[in-house]
């Protein structure tokens, strides 16, 4: 399916942190005519938003085009969509009318795509340093706000089960307070997709500053975070549209990254890692089989249930 126009502009507001302020002029100008614009030259699209040829190109790859031909050809298939009357796109694959099936097997598709492109672009050594760093580490910080935040409380949770010091910060005073109190032999792990998320690079950059080992994980290896972080671990630059933004997709890449993290500190650090695991499951166990006072039995699969009715009795009336 083709994408819509505003699959384009939720991409640019995604992008936009990384952008030069003649870029987003640039890309605005397309996302609001694309019919118009995917017919001007570079030259002449250049003389209408007030910048140079090379801006230009400099736009369109960073929105993921080869170069400016690829871009205008796109502009003009979202051109020739709007003039079809086709029901505008959820996502750049969905459709408002698609049937619950076919969202389903799309959505299915996108995260198998996502998981895929996170574990083709992981450079294994950076991975491999992050782990060993983590497994070593006194004590480790997490920071992530907005949906990072859940992929921060994640890891520090499958960190804490298996006998580390682990926090995750999601309130940014907290975090830089924390943060100044690291020193070497600490780690510090900021998830942001954007890579330009200031509540997230404020505290990894005290970190870094006072000997902490820094960590990122991001969708944007070359944004902000990755001034303070020693080691930079690169999630899929998520797809993202109007209702499916890349803070819901961006966590499925984030935390295949961490689930690699805490395999890699279990194998590093089975003899202790196992027997905490095993304790922290022993010590839930109960918690898991409890049932409220007075709850029946679960009937076999099929059996029919009796729902307790107003008087004493609870057969059927």
């Amino acid at each position: 399916m083709i994408p819509g126009p505003e699959t384009l502009r939720a991409k640019i507001r995604t992008l936009g942190p990384a952008m030069t302020r003649s870029m987003l002029v640039v890309a605005e100008a397309v996302a609001a005519d694309p019919a118009d614009c995917s017919k001007l030259t570079v030259t002449a699209l250049a003389a209408r938003t007030g910048t140079s040829e090379a801006t230009v190109v400099r736009t369109a790859r960073l929105l993921g085009y080869p170069g400016y031909r690829d871009l205008r050809l796109a502009l003009a298939a979202i051109a020739a969509r709007q003039e079809s009357g086709a029901a505008p796109a959820v996502t750049a694959d969905i459709a408002v009318d698609d049937p619950i099936a076919d969202v389903i097997a799309k959505l299915a598709y996108e995260e198998q795509q996502t998981l895929a492109e996170t574990a083709a672009g992981l450079d294994h050594a950076q991975l491999a340093a992050a782990v060993n760093a983590l497994a070593a580490a006194r004590r480790i910080d997490i920071y992530g706000v907005g949906a990072s935040a859940l992929v921060a409380q994640d890891l520090a949770q499958k960190l804490l089960r298996i006998g580390l010091i682990a926090h995750a910060h999601g309130d940014p005073h907290l975090a830089i307070t924390n943060a100044v109190l690291l020193r070497p032999g600490d780690v510090a792990v900021a998830i942001t997709h954007s890579g330009a998320t200031g509540d997230v690079i404020e505290p990894l950059r005290h970190a870094f500053e006072h000997g902490a080992t820094t960590i990122a994980v991001t969708g944007r290896p070359g944004g902000p975070v990755a001034h303070y972080a020693d080691l930079v671990l690169a999630t899929s630059a998520a797809r993202e549209t109007e209702l499916r933004p890349a803070a819901m997709s961006s966590r499925t890449s984030q935390l295949l990254v961490v689930d690699c993290l805490f395999v890699g500190i279990a194998q590093r650090s089975f003899a202790t890692a196992a027997p905490a695991l095993a304790a922290s499951y022993e010590a839930l166990a109960p918690r898991h089989r409890a049932t409220a006072p007075g709850t029946p039995r679960a009937s076999p699969p099929g059996a029919p249930r009796n729902r307790p009715s107003g008087g004493a009795s609870n057969s059927p009336s």
